[in-house]
């Protein structure tokens, strides 16, 4: 399989790079910043750099050629402000999403996050509210379009190590969180099972093995 991960520098995006990799899959990871170069290569993707508040949906559809899946794992991150939530965690999801059309990759995991779709809790800011906002609006865009599409909002995530046990269902699920291990693990088999499609799910640790959780799933 062919991958395009939007991200590729991101945390979760090095993990399922790895992941895929491993197994000898291609991976083409789209970063910003031609320093993240080498620590893609060395996860196993090929880096590109690919500003994707910048750049325009001819050259990333470019890139996609030939690709089976993309999958949506980039951020504005930890420090940015309420703009960079909609120019990043919104219009970049878009901005994948009419590249994949124009490519014909018709399979598209979004990492988006557990509280979006809903009202944001006034209590933790303006920021927050603005990245909730941003990834309401990314899922609606995408659920709009003709594409096979998987919105995946994972609790709160940690660096723990994955144990591959997990909570994964449409909503509401309890909040909790998760590793990015099993983040990635979820997202490898969520690409393996084409029958799991326009879904909204919403992931944390929990007590069953990722692919009887994926199982679960089939129509």
């Amino acid at each position: 399989m062919r991958t395009v991960i939007a991200g590729g520098h991101g945390k979760i995006a090095l993990r399922l790079t790895r992941l895929l990799a491993a197994r000898g899959d291609e991976v083409i990871s789209l970063i910003r910043n031609p320093e993240h170069a080498q620590d893609v290569r060395a996860a196993g993707g090929e880096p590109v750099v690919c500003d994707l508040e910048r750049a325009q949906v001819e050259e990333v559809a470019a890139h996609m050629k030939g690709a089976e899946a993309a999958v949506f794992a980039a951020g504005a991150g930890p420090g940015s402000g309420a703009a960079r939530k909609d120019t990043v965690d919104r219009a970049a999801s878009v901005l994948l999403a009419d590249a994949a059309e124009q490519a014909g990759v018709r399979r598209f995991v979004q990492i988006s996050s557990m509280g979006a779709g809903n009202p944001p809790d006034p209590d933790r800011g303006e920021v927050w509210a603005a990245y909730i906002e941003a990834k309401t609006r990314a899922e609606e865009d995408l659920r709009a379009r003709d594409l096979d599409w998987i919105v995946l909002r994972p609790g709160r995530l940690t660096d723990e190590q994955g144990t591959c046990l997990v909570t994964l269902a449409e909503p509401p699920v309890s909040p909790g969180s998760v590793p990015r291990d099993d983040v990635a693990a979820v997202i490898v088999t969520l690409l393996d099972t084409p029958e799991v499609r326009n879904r909204t799910l919403e992931l944390t640790s929990g007590d069953t093995p990722i692919v009887g959780a994926v199982r679960a799933l089939l129509p």
